[in-house]
């Protein structure tokens, strides 16, 4: 308990509850400045009693870093896991009253296809987009109770120009695919945090989907905030990666390619 009080601002029965869970209860007790406990890394749990946890380093490292700052930058290649985890880590805080709101946002840039050809109005167009935000929240909130709170405007999933004028207090608020937003639209969206929130930006440098790649403010944005006292960055790797074996594989592959400059070689080209 003093163990996970040192990380946190506060302690509270979930906590209690997820020390006395034998499947993640500590071996030994970690002396002060230790190891932290697995079960300090136990963000929520989910539907069918899914235990939602931390798993890499640099996932574990993201948990600590969002109880200290209340602005988090986690960056690195996908599978990683980085926005998985701030949906757990959003979750619980709705769930223990920490926040009255839940926002997830990203930009409306497709990856190679065009929301036009869709069918359907213009939510009808967007929410297959959205829909990695709704697998996540899924996982970790039962179907009823996600439409409930989604309907009450308890938890909001939205393209990113929907934010502009607000002004998000007591909210916790996830920009995810933040690679696609320019540096304008980073401002527009950083600027909304009002008292008492906590806002989490996640992005791959290496899945820009803009036309001009060059059009992304992620990289500069961070280069800008880099040295302000209460924004923290994670920046992921392969060794992160939480899916199927291969997607390490397949990752590293293309990286290879664009180290060796420009894109992974085409034999019809």
């Amino acid at each position: 308990m003093i163990a996970i009080r040192q990380t946190k601002r506060s302690l509270n029965a979930d906590d209690v509850d997820r020390l006395f869970d034998v499947e993640n209860f500590p071996q030994t007790v970690p002396e002060t400045g230790g190891e932290m406990p697995e079960s300090t890394y136990t963000i929520v749990y989910g539907n069918e009693g899914r235990v939602v946890r931390a798993r890499t380093r640099n996932q574990k490292r993201m948990v600590d870093e969002y109880y200290k700052n209340d602005l988090l930058f986690a960056l690195g290649p996908a599978g990683t896991g980085k926005t998985y985890t701030a949906i757990a880590l959003a979750v619980r805080a709705l769930k223990n009253k920490e926040v009255r709101k839940l926002i997830l946002t990203r930009p409306a840039v497709e990856a190679g296809e065009r929301l036009g050809f869709l069918p359907g109005d213009l939510k009808e167009k967007l929410d297959p987009y959205l829909q990695p935000l709704y697998d996540a929240l899924r996982d970790m909130i039962h179907p009823k109770k996600l439409e409930a709170l989604m309907e009450e405007g308890v938890i909001q999933i939205a393209p990113l120009a929907y934010m502009r004028g607000r002004t998000l207090d007591s909210a916790f608020v996830i920009l995810d695919e933040a690679q696609n937003t320019s540096l304008g639209q980073l401002k527009m969206f950083l600027t909304r945090m009002g008292n008492n929130a906590k806002f989490i930006v996640t992005g791959d440098a290496t899945q820009i989907d803009l036309p001009n790649k060059k059009d992304s403010g992620l990289l500069r944005g961070i280069e800008l905030l880099k040295d302000i006292k209460g924004i923290s960055f994670v920046r992921f790797g392969t060794e992160d990666i939480v899916r199927h074996p291969l997607v390490t594989k397949i990752v590293k592959a293309f990286d290879r390619a664009e180290e060796k400059g420009g894109e992974a070689p085409c034999p019809e080209c």
